[in-house]
């Protein structure tokens, strides 16, 4: 786990909010793989309510997939999103509850037999959760540890039932309502701790449950394990120290030193005597919890340990790190083997039967073949050592100075996932990023239609990115990144509103050319178009069934209380989405925003069905599609002065300042220089809606978009027609640059922008 940023919960603070955002995760396959590493792994064996194995999967891409286990192959048969960052761990409960934790923040509850749906989501963590551990027979209690140093223990049966709507722990059902509130409840609330092992919580209409606070860690925790009978919790982190607790009290027990670095794997036996730790000091631990006391320490690996698995029986020990490795340890005699190599560090395992789930950081899940039952097999094949007790640095001797040999080259099959996008490159034209993953592919995105547009292959990203260069210049209305190991693009207000383009520039038919599309505003309702639709189709039935005739403007009717809000006047306010705009329907993204309550979530874009308001939605979003409300922006104006060459025998036009949009392209100022050359009227009396006013000296500073009159189309004077070109500092512009471009390549000073304007010779 590398810490990224705070996904603290903000609750405490006191500073202003900042405005919620929307983010779009795109995704260019089916939703049938995993984008990125995978942190954890829960097998579920069949039993008479499912009649195959299930291995679940969560990933740093935000979700957890279910895969059906036949004879040596796997399908995705569900896939759980709604967490907002990685997926840490995940552990069953009970017969049919997955519980999953996320450096969101938050844990979250899934009916694993369901097509994905999210049951609850807590939110006591202060930081993110990076660890769970169950008991095997006590099924419903399950410990969450993380970066804030807190542990808590649940109980899930408790935990998942339904409470009172002021609960401030417990959200609602993620699938229906996103609704549930997200405060912090103090720990202090009075618990019944029942005498036969298992765990109660006190609950009250007014409060709805709490787990049991285990407090004692001053720094992250990173590991936990809790024996069959949910007797006894072990932790471990950064205080490179294990923790013993009682889960039941929350008390401390005891606390075992030895470990010189980070403790990041724990596992305990089923009566919880004995304890194995792994740690990032390259060292295996095996303490012997009656005796307060480590007996037994093993130099396996050559960096750190990440992952552990025992054997059934408590007599041998798989285990994974950052070496790549899996070795397999007997624990009595100390004989050690490498199992198998990998090409990038391994996360975590699970034993299933006679294999061993393998989880790394990349996108693959591989099953290698293990022994599980009789592992004392595997050491038949030969090429075992001795491990040494110091760390391997020191024991290196032991082996003699040979590497051993791995005793599998290939896996017994390959779950297999779309490699993780580690680099990407955000356009000049700010509709294209340019992106580079794991396996070297470099793509070019569409992100206002989230498509992949064209596949270079396995190019140099750097040499791509050059060829792709453009002299444009358009404000920065979106941020990206690959976090999830897919392309996420967020929309912040009002800096998103900030980018237009004319609808010719777009390829938009039917839409007069030189209207101004606003990138931000379209993008969003093309993301939210299925939503739009079924809220429609709601609306009207409720009309329906009420004897309501529906209008236009009640349905799309909000408070109009909004002090500084201003209507889009230049778009209409419907929710057509133009083809520049519409998004995939078989690999559609997922949006990741909040509203005014219930923190953060995350849905496929088609799968909103319209229950979604202004508890789930930020308020800017809804008064932009529903209302085509945009908040104030900055200038989207361009200041500019317009003289002839010198030396020039032209006229002059006028010796005040200009204003016109950024988006402005020459050929329009050289249309503006010919009218004013040739028509044969006072500049004053010229439209000031959409016209350059130039003003004689009488106004230092004249508004116009310069759209009005070189709109127009061909006039008789036009025959006439002089050529003219535009220079800035001596260099003659294209008549398709822009005066922002023109600002920010050509001019590049602080003041405002000087145009020069020239007949062409001999023309």
């Amino acid at each position: 786990m590398h810490r990224v940023g705070s996904g603290g919960n903000n609750t405490n603070s006191n500073r202003p909010r900042k405005e919620k955002r929307l983010t779009y995760v795109l995704n260019d396959t089916a939703d049938t793989k995993h984008c990125a590493g995978i942190n954890c792994l829960a097998v579920l064996k069949s039993s008479a309510l499912y009649g195959c194995n299930y291995l679940f999967t969560g990933s740093r891409d935000g979700t957890l997939k279910r895969w059906a286990l036949g004879e040596n192959a796997a399908t995705c048969s569900a896939t759980f999103e709604s967490h907002v960052d990685w997926v840490n761990d995940t552990v069953i409960a009970g017969d049919s509850t997955l519980v999953s934790c996320s450096s969101d923040t938050t844990l979250k509850t899934w009916n694993c037999l369901s097509k994905g749906t999210c049951t609850r989501t807590f939110r006591q963590h202060s930081d993110y959760v990076t660890c769970l551990a169950a008991a095997e027979k006590n099924t419903n209690v399950v410990a969450s540890g993380g970066l804030g140093g807190e542990v808590f223990v649940w109980d899930i049966e408790a935990a998942v039932t339904p409470v009172s709507k002021s609960s401030d722990v417990v959200e609602d059902d993620c699938s229906n309502s996103m609704n549930g509130s997200a405060n912090l409840l103090p720990i202090s609330s009075p618990r019944t701790i029942s005498s036969s092992n298992s765990i109660r919580t006190h609950t009250t209409q007014g409060h709805g449950y709490v787990p049991i606070a285990v407090k004692g860690h001053k720094e992250s925790v990173y590991a936990l394990a809790m024996n069959d009978s949910s007797s006894l919790l072990v932790s471990g982190g950064t205080e490179k120290v294990v923790r013993v607790w009682d889960p039941r009290t929350g008390s401390k027990n005891m606390k075992l030193r030895g470990h010189a670095d980070n403790i990041r794997a724990l596992l305990l036996d089923s009566t919880g005597r004995y304890c194995l730790s792994g740690s990032s000091d390259s060292m295996i631990r095996l303490w012997d919890l009656g005796q307060q006391r480590c007996v037994h320490s093993y130099a396996v690996h050559t960096d750190s340990v990440w992952a552990l698995a025992s054997t059934p029986t408590f007599s041998h020990v798989y285990s994974g790190g950052r070496d790549l490795s899996l070795y397999l340890t007997d624990l009595t005699t100390r004989e050690s083997l490498l199992l198998c190599t990998k090409e990038q560090p391994i996360l975590q395992l699970a034993l299933h039967d006679d294999s061993i789930w393998v989880a790394t950081t990349d996108s693959s899940v591989c099953r290698w073949p293990a022994e599980g039952r009789t592992p004392q097999n595997v050491f038949q094949r030969g090429g075992s050592f001795l491990a040494g007790n110091l760390s391997f640095s020191r024991a290196r001797v032991s082996l003699e100075g040979s590497t051993p040999a791995p005793v599998y080259k290939e896996p017994i099959f390959t779950i297999p996932g779309t490699p993780a996008i580690v680099q990407h490159e955000i356009l000049n034209n700010r509709r294209h990023v340019l992106t580079k993953d794991a396996a070297g592919s470099v793509k070019l995105w569409e992100i206002t239609r989230g498509v992949v547009i064209v596949d270079y292959g396995q190019v140099s990203f750097d040499e791509k990115k050059e060829q792709l260069f453009e002299m444009v210049s358009i404000p920065a209305w979106f941020t990206a990144d690959t976090r999830l190991g897919c392309l996420s693009v967020h929309l912040d207000t009002p800096q998103c509103f900030t980018a237009e383009m004319y609808s010719v520039d777009l390829n938009i038919t039917g839409k007069p050319e030189d209207d101004k599309v606003n990138l931000a505003r379209e993008t969003l309702k093309g993301l939210l178009v299925h939503w739009l639709a079924k809220r429609r189709q709601r609306h009207d039935f409720q009309a329906s069934a009420n004897g309501d005739v529906v209008s236009g403007k009640d349905m799309t009717a909000r408070s109009s209380a909004h002090s500084r809000i201003e209507v889009d006047g230049n778009a209409e306010n419907d929710s057509l989405v133009y083809p520049p705009f519409e998004f995939s329907t078989v690999s559609p993204p997922s949006v990741i925003t909040e509203g005014s309550q219930g923190g953060p979530w995350r849905k496929k874009i088609t799968e909103l069905d319209a229950t979604e308001d202004e508890k789930d939605f930020p308020s800017w979003v809804l008064d932009c599609v529903l209302n085509n409300r945009l908040p104030p922006r900055e200038n989207t104006k361009c200041s500019f002065y317009l003289y002839p060459c010198e030396g020039s025998a032209v006229q002059i036009l006028t010796q005040g300042k200009l204003s016109a949009p950024r988006i402005l392209r020459m050929h329009k100022v050289v249309n503006y220089v010919i009218e004013k050359l040739v028509l044969d009227k006072p500049i004053d009396s010229l439209n000031t809606d959409g016209t350059y006013a130039a003003g004689l000296g009488a106004q230092p500073q004249h508004s116009a978009s310069g759209e009005g009159s070189l709109r127009s189309g061909l006039k008789p004077w036009q025959k006439l027609r002089p050529s003219i070109e535009i220079l800035c500092n001596n260099q003659v512009l294209s008549p398709e640059m822009s005066l922002a471009t023109v600002r920010a390549y050509i001019w590049k000073r602080p003041e405002d922008l000087v145009l020069n304007y020239r007949m062409i010779q001999g023309k």
